[in-house]
C-alpha cells in the first residue's frame, strides 16, 4: 500500500507537470515558473524520492549474531529480510536464533522456529562454537541411526534376539515419561545432553497427552519412539522397584561392575526422584564405562539431572567445552528441542497479539500451589503482593481515588500481568485491583490470564497444550515472579533467558518472610540428586558442590548449575 505522504508527492508531480515528448522535456506550470529539464532527471528524481521515503519511515533492528534484519514498516507487519535462506520465502533459522538450527527446515511444517524472533527479543547468551558443532554433528548420527534406517534395524534385531548380530556405530537412550509436562520436557533436555555426551540418538517415548506439542527438531527422521518397539509392552512395569533396572541389578549382583562380561542388549535406568543408593551409581565413572557399552539404554525420571552430569569427572571436560556460561545449559538445548508446533503456536501468537503486544514491559507471575488446604488462598496472595511492591516489580495504589488526577501527570506507561494458574482467584484479585484503584506511578496496569483449569489432569492434550502455551508465553516476559519447586516456572525461566524473583513456599499457613528472592541462575533445579557417592556404602549428602553447581534457592538438597565466575 502507497503511503498517504507518497500518494501526495505523486499528485503534486504530476498536477505541477507536463511534458513534450518530441524534446523530452517538461515545463513547470503551476507556480509561475518555465524550465526545461532533461526528461531522464525527472525518472532519477521520482526514484529518489522513493527511497527517501521509505527509509524514514522504515526503523531496522540487527538481529543478534547475523545479517538478518526486521523491518517495521508503517501501518504493516513486521517483515524479515536476511541475505541467505534456506529456501524461497524463508529466513535463515540459524541467523535468527543464534545458529541453534541447521539451514534446510520446512517452515511451513514449524512456523515458531521461523517466527519467534518477532516475538521475543533475541537471546544475549551465546551458544559456544563447540556446541554448535557437536549439534551438528548429532543431526547427521540421527539422520544414520534414526527410526527405520538400516543401521536402526540392525541394532533392533539385537534387541529382539538377545544376541549381537553386527557392528554398528549406533546406541541409544529411549526416554519413557513420568510426571507432568514441566518435567518431561525437563528429563528430555537432561537425557538429550547425556545422548550428546556419550554419542547415544536420543529417542522419545511422549505418551498422548503431549503428541502434537512440539516440532520435530531434526530433519527427514523423527525423534519418536516407533510404536513397534518391542520393549514398549514392559513400560508400565518400569518403576523403582522393577527388579530389571540397572540399580536393583547392581544391587542383586546380577550385574558386576568390576567383572568384565559380555553387555546386555539393553537396561533399565531409573532416575526419578526417588532413587535408592544404586539407582544413583549412574552418575559414576567406572558405571559409565559399562553403560558405555549397551546398545540400548531405557531412562525413567522426572528429575532435572544436569548437575550431577557436570560433576561425572570423564565428562567435566566435554561440558566445559560445550557450556562454557554453566547456567545455560536449558536456555540453549530448551530453545532447541522445543520449538512449538503450529498449533501451539497459534494459541502462542493469537493470545499474545491480543493482549501483551501493546505492553511496555511485561510481568509474568506464575502460581503452583501444591497443597490448597493447607496453603490458603489469601496467604498465597499477600505473598504475591508482598514480592511485587518490595522488590517495584509491580506499582503501588492510591487508597483514594481522587487522587487520581495527580498520578497521571507521571508516568502514563503500561505494564501487562501474565498470570498462569490452575485457579482464577489470583488473576481476580489482582486485576480488581488495579482496574478499581490509580497507581502511584500513572502506570496502566492490564492484567491476563490464559485459562484456569482448576486442577491437573494427567492425559488430557488440550490441558498440556494449554500448560506449553502458558509456558512459553511466561518465557516472553520481562520479568517473571515464580513459585518455588514448580518445574512448570523453570521450564519458562530458562526457555526466556531470565533470573526469576522466586516465592518461596509458606510454611504453617504463614506468608513466608523474605517473600521472595531473586533466583542465582536461569537454571532449573535438581530436585532430588544422588545422597551417596561412588561408594555405595559411603553417605557423601547432597552431591559433592564445586564452584559451578549450587544448592538451589528453593530445594534446599537440590543442585542447580550457576555461572563461575
Amino acid at each position: 500500500m502507497v503511503s498517504n505522504e507518497f500518494s501526495g508527492m505523486i499528485s503534486t508531480i504530476r498536477d505541477q507537470t507536463s511534458w513534450n515528448r518530441k524534446g523530452f522535456q517538461f515545463k513547470v506550470q503551476r507556480n509561475g515558473y518555465c524550465s526545461i529539464i532533461p526528461f531522464a532527471c525527472l525518472i532519477v528524481f521520482s526514484i529518489l524520492v522513493i527511497v527517501l521515503i521509505v527509509q524514514q519511515r522504515s526503523t531496522t533492528f540487527k538481529v543478534n549474531g547475523g545479517d538478518a534484519k526486521i523491518n517495521a514498516l508503517a501501518g504493516g507487519a513486521a517483515q524479515t529480510e536476511t541475505s541467505g535462506v534456506v529456501d524461497s520465502g524463508n529466513v535463515s533459522s540459524q541467523q535468527l536464533l543464534d545458529e541453534l538450527f541447521a539451514p534446510g527446515h520446512d517452515k511451513g511444517s514449524c512456523l515458531s522456529r521461523y517466527e519467534a524472533i518477532l516475538f521475543r527479543k533475541p537471546s544475549s547468551h551465546k551458544p559456544s562454537p563447540y556446541l554448535l558443532s557437536k549439534l551438528r554433528n548429532y543431526e547427521s548420527l540421527h539422520n544414520l541411526c534414526g527410526p527405520y534406517t538400516e543401521a536402526y534395524n540392525k541394532t533392533l534385531e539385537q534387541l529382539k534376539t538377545g544376541r549381537k548380530v553386527s557392528t554398528t556405530d549406533c546406541n541409544y537412550v529411549v526416554y519413557t515419561p513420568l510426571s507432568g509436562l514441566g518435567n518431561r520436557m525437563l528429563t528430555i533436555a537432561s537425557a538429550f545432553l547425556y545422548a550428546l555426551l556419550t554419542n547415544r540418538v536420543l529417542l522419545v517415548e511422549f505418551g498422548s497427552e503431549i503428541a502434537g506439542l512440539f516440532c520435530e527438531p531434526f530433519q527427514q527422521t523423527t525423534w519418536l519412539l516407533p510404536r513397534d518397539f518391542p520393549l514398549r509392552n514392559q513400560f508400565d512395569n518400569f518403576s523403582q522397584e522393577y527388579p530389571h533396572t540397572y540399580g536393583n541389578m547392581l544391587k542383586s549382583r546380577i550385574i558386576i561392575t568390576a567383572v568384565t562380561s559380555p553387555p546386555p542388549p539393553f537396561l533399565y535406568i531409573y532416575l526419578a526422584y526417588n532413587i535408592d543408593r544404586y539407582d544413583g551409581l549412574f552418575y559414576c565413572d567406572q558405571n559409565q564405562d559399562q553403560l558405555g557399552k549397551v546398545p540400548w539404554l531405557v531412562i525413567k525420571s522426572n528429575q532435572y539431572f544436569v548437575p550431577s552430569l557436570f560433576l561425572v569427572p570423564s565428562f567435566k571436560q566435554e561440558l566445559s567445552k560445550l557450556f562454557p556460561d554453566e547456567e545455560t545449559v536449558f536456555h540453549h538445548l530448551g530453545r532447541y528441542l522445543f520449538q512449538p508446533s503450529n498449533e501451539a503456536w497459534g494459541l502462542i501468537t493469537r493470545f499474545y497479539r491480543a493482549y501483551l503486544s501493546k505492553a511496555d514491559e511485561t510481568i509474568g507471575i506464575q502460581v503452583r500451589v501444591f497443597d490448597t488446604k493447607a496453603t490458603p488462598f489469601q496467604t498465597v496472595m499477600d505473598q504475591i503482593l508482598s514480592c511485587t511492591l518490595k522488590e517495584k516489580l509491580l506499582p503501588e495504589v492510591l487508597d483514594v481515588v481522587q487522587n487520581s488526577a495527580a498520578s497521571l501527570s507521571n508516568n502514563q506507561g503500561l505494564k501487562a500481568v501474565l498470570v498462569t494458574s490452575l485457579y482464577s482467584e489470583y488473576y481476580e484479585h489482582i486485576k480488581g485491583m488495579y482496574w478499581t484503584k490509580p497507581t502511584v506511578s500513572g502506570e496502566v496496569i492490564g492484567v491476563y490470564q490464559p485459562s484456569h483449569e482448576e486442577h491437573e489432569i494427567y492425559g488430557n492434550n488440550m490441558h498440556s497444550m494449554k500448560a506449553w502455551t502458558e509456558i512459553y508465553l511466561l518465557s516472553m516476559s520481562n520479568v517473571l515472579i515464580t513459585s518455588s519447586w514448580s518445574t512448570f516456572g523453570y521450564v519458562a525461566q530458562s526457555l526466556g533467558g531470565l533470573k526469576p524473583w522466586m516465592l518461596y513456599r509458606p510454611l504453617n499457613g504463614t506468608t513466608a518472610d523474605p517473600p521472595c528472592v531473586q533466583a542465582m541462575s536461569m537454571e532449573p533445579c535438581f530436585h532430588f540428586p544422588p545422597s551417596y557417592g561412588c561408594k555405595a556404602d559411603v553417605y557423601i549428602g547432597p552431591g559433592a558442590i564445586v564452584p559451578h553447581v549450587k544448592h538451589c534457592e528453593d530445594v534446599k538438597w537440590g543442585l542447580k548449575l550457576v555461572k563461575d565466575h
